[in-house]
């Protein structure tokens, strides 16, 4: 299981990233069936707000994040298309080009192996 961690520039209102997210509820079984294709078990987006505009912070847990990455650039499917393109209008990212988002380099990381990775929760 790969953990990826990637910001992307929020170039849209966050009114639009929220749209996209309602979309993606509301289409739940394909969006279910989108992420599970390529062994994704979580997906989050948090929004940064920085004096030089919005990022948002996407994370995903991956069973195999190249192998994914192949299929997911490569795949022209209905709303794997629908996806790739509202993410290009929101960050400006062509997912197809970097399919899993601009590079990211893990510079420290630290567990406590006293706790379970599922008590883990998101902070807002």
């Amino acid at each position: 299981m790969s953990l990826i961690v990637r910001a992307f520039p929020l170039r849209a209102h966050p009114r639009d990233l929220e749209a996209f997210a309602t979309a993606l509820r509301e289409r739940k079984a394909e969006a279910d069936a989108f992420y599970r294709q390529y062994g994704v078990s979580h997906e989050s987006w948090h929004v940064q707000e920085t004096p030089e505009g919005n990022w948002v912070i996407a994370v995903t847990a991956v069973d195999d994040a190249a192998q994914a990455a192949v299929r997911y650039a490569g795949s022209s499917a209905a709303f794997d298309s629908w996806f790739k393109k509202q993410v290009l209008a929101l960050t400006g990212i062509d997912v197809c080009v970097q399919p899993l988002g601009p590079p990211t380099t893990q510079v420290f990381a630290w567990e406590d192996d006293g706790r379970s990775h599922g008590e883990l929760q998101a902070r807002a």
